[in-house]
């Protein structure tokens, strides 16, 4: 399973660059995740790696080879499509040994793996049914079944669950999690979805507008974004963002703004020092709220029970914000509660570029 790399990668249309100097470095064996907002550029990356769209300027390296011009079937890698894209006409065998039968495998060789990998996707009741028997997740576990039978070194994903229900989904990103453990490939997934980022991702990659925002692990995206853009798109219930200040008293630093004051750990004081008595945005996640006395009084807007956990919608300052607390009971609109916030969770950014601090 060799290195793929991204190096310099462009893609115009015309007078518009849609992806612009693009560097990215995929390990062996790694479970990649390219993940953004509609028209950050993942899909159209993802594409290019497959050779479906051309390339501007840039290379594309799989080991030592350069694939950037070649074609499809010269790249060694196997696309599983969004729309399944599955021949109504044959069963679920001959969908899966398509383009084995199309390079004119040997039959029993084919018949073998087909078997294999149908077992791997508990698939084997299935393999005389044709599409239309089949339900929406059985049709996508076909459509990457197809794509594994090729044996191919990289597999690419783009957006395989978004046309399934959320328990189908859920089901399929477990399956999904557990295949790419037994068969060790190099995979890149495309997803708008953080929570399947975080779930299946050994490396994510938070794209922007053609550009790469932030590249690393869940946990180092999710305590430790590069900017506000990937600290709000990482993370579910969403991080809150306030206006503050950096201000030092009693030799301890404090992030203030309306109607709150946040004592900042000591060890960040130093890292600090030069932004004392500037604005800054914060950044608090709902889950960096602990309930007791002595904390900030809020109200409670709006409350969302789910079962262990509810989301409050609160207001601190002029600003709306969620907190997420453990639940025996549904939490009342109207009450009013008191918060402290964890100095430790609090993440902080210039104004200006966004940039964390």
């Amino acid at each position: 399973m060799p290195e793929i790399r991204l190096q310099g990668l462009r893609k115009d249309y015309g007078a518009v660059t849609v992806i612009e100097d693009l560097n990215l470095e995929m390990a062996d064996g790694e479970f990649t995740v390219l993940v953004g907002p509609s028209g950050c550029g993942k899909s159209t990356t993802l594409r290019m790696i497959a050779g479906l769209e051309s390339v501007s300027a840039g290379q594309i390296m799989v080991g030592d080879r350069d694939v950037s011009q070649l074609e499809p079937k010269e790249r060694d890698l196997a696309m599983v499509f969004q729309d399944y894209a599955l021949y109504p006409h044959m069963n679920v065998a001959k969908n899966m040994s398509f383009a084995l039968r199309l390079a004119r495998m040997n039959k029993s060789d084919i018949e073998k793996r087909v078997k294999d990998v149908a077992a791997t996707l508990d698939l084997t009741a299935y393999l005389d049914r044709k599409p239309a028997e089949l339900s929406g997740g059985q049709r996508q576990r076909v459509a990457m079944g197809r794509a594994l039978v090729r044996d191919a070194g990289t597999f690419l994903f783009d957006e395989p669950l978004s046309n399934l229900d959320a328990k189908l989904r859920g089901q399929m990103r477990a399956e999904l999690a557990l295949m790419s453990q037994r068969i060790k490939k190099n995979m890149i997934y495309v997803t708008h979805d953080q929570v399947e980022a975080m779930t299946l991702g050994d490396k994510i990659v938070v794209m922007k507008f053609g550009e790469i925002m932030q590249a690393g692990t869940p946990e180092e995206l999710y305590r430790s974004p590069a900017n506000k853009f990937v600290a709000g798109f990482i993370g579910s219930p969403t991080m809150n963002f306030l206006s503050a200040e950096l201000v030092e008293e009693s030799d301890t630093l404090f992030a203030k703004g309306q109607g709150f004051s946040i004592p900042l750990p000591d060890a960040r004081k130093t890292h600090l020092q030069t932004h004392k008595d500037r604005s800054v945005h914060i950044g608090i996640r709902p889950s960096s709220f602990v309930e007791g006395p002595g904390g900030l009084k809020m109200p409670v807007i709006l409350s969302e029970y789910i079962g262990a956990q509810s989301v409050l919608i609160s207001e601190l300052g002029e600003e709306k914000i969620s907190i997420e607390v453990n639940s025996v009971a549904p939490i009342r609109a109207g009450e009013q509660r008191e918060f402290t916030v964890q100095g430790d969770e609090v993440h902080l950014f210039d104004p200006k570029t966004e940039a964390a601090l």
